[in-house]
């Protein structure tokens, strides 16, 4: 059953209205679509302004109206780190860090790979790994501060990494904040997402998280789904063929899907 739960539009980052995307979404015969704008954050340009959230929100809803059972449409949002608890009203959260503290300054994550190089010698003394423990160790606690029910492109700092010229995974100070972080998050069995959204905008050519971090999450028991994070209609399945069978190679047997009321296991 094909869905995407990670979709922005207009209203934030996105490049397309929650109408276009839905068509696209029925066009392409997905069965769920899960809109997330993102939580305002007063230094995220990303975020969405009251004004934008309440448009959002009418506009999804206009949506679900219009589709009834042929798409179902949730209304959701991805809730960062720093905008702290989730708002009521949403069918479900995601929960992101897409920033990392700098003295008084937040600095972005998954800018460019020249803003990840800045960051970690301005910031971190060129310690890559400094910077790779700082953010993972925002990550273990995003569900406990947000709320959120899954939990976003878990190692999206390795965005512009793919080759692994910046972070070698295999690092044992890198494994240990990883490991740290899926300690923390893992009781509190959220859902991780599969995301490819990068392969969308060019950046890699394979979905995260890595298989041996989904081994890990599998091993602690939780779940996971896979999302295109989708900012443009045409990408709404980018990469899914492929995320399955990362999936299936970590070990799991199903994804997850909203059911209107809670995430509940759905065959590949």
């Amino acid at each position: 059953m094909k869905a995407n739960f990670h979709t922005h539009s207009i209203f934030c980052d996105g490049k397309d209205s929650p109408a276009v995307m839905a068509a696209a979404a029925a066009e392409k015969g997905l069965r769920d679509l899960g809109f997330t704008g993102h939580s305002f954050l007063p230094f995220d340009p990303c975020g969405m302004t009251e004004e934008q959230e309440t448009a959002y929100r009418a506009a999804v809803l206009a949506e679900r109206e219009k589709y009834g059972d042929a798409l179902h449409i949730f209304l959701g949002i991805e809730q960062d780190y720093f905008a702290g608890k989730r708002k009521s009203g949403y069918d479900y959260a995601i929960g992101s860090v897409h920033f990392v503290r700098c003295g008084d300054q937040h600095l972005c994550v998954d800018h460019s790979a020249e803003e990840t190089q800045r960051i970690i010698e301005t910031c971190f003394a060129g310690d890559a790994y400094a910077y790779a423990e700082s953010y993972f160790a925002l990550v273990g606690e995003v569900i406990e501060v947000t709320g959120a029910d899954m939990v976003g492109h878990f190692d999206l700092l390795r965005k512009f990494d793919e080759e692994g010229r910046v972070f070698d995974e295999s690092h044992p100070r890198y494994r240990a904040a990883v490991l740290a972080a899926l300690d923390r998050l893992c009781p509190q069995k959220p859902i991780f997402e599969i995301n490819t959204g990068a392969i969308a905008r060019g950046y890699r050519k394979t979905p995260y998280p890595s298989r041996w971090i989904l081994e890990e999450i599998r091993a602690r028991g939780c779940s996971i789904t896979i999302n295109s994070d989708c900012h443009n209609a045409p990408d709404l399945d980018c990469a899914y063929a492929q995320a399955v069978e990362l999936a299936k190679a970590a070990g799991f047997t199903h994804t997850m899907r909203f059911d209107g009321t809670r995430f509940v296991p759905a065959a590949f």
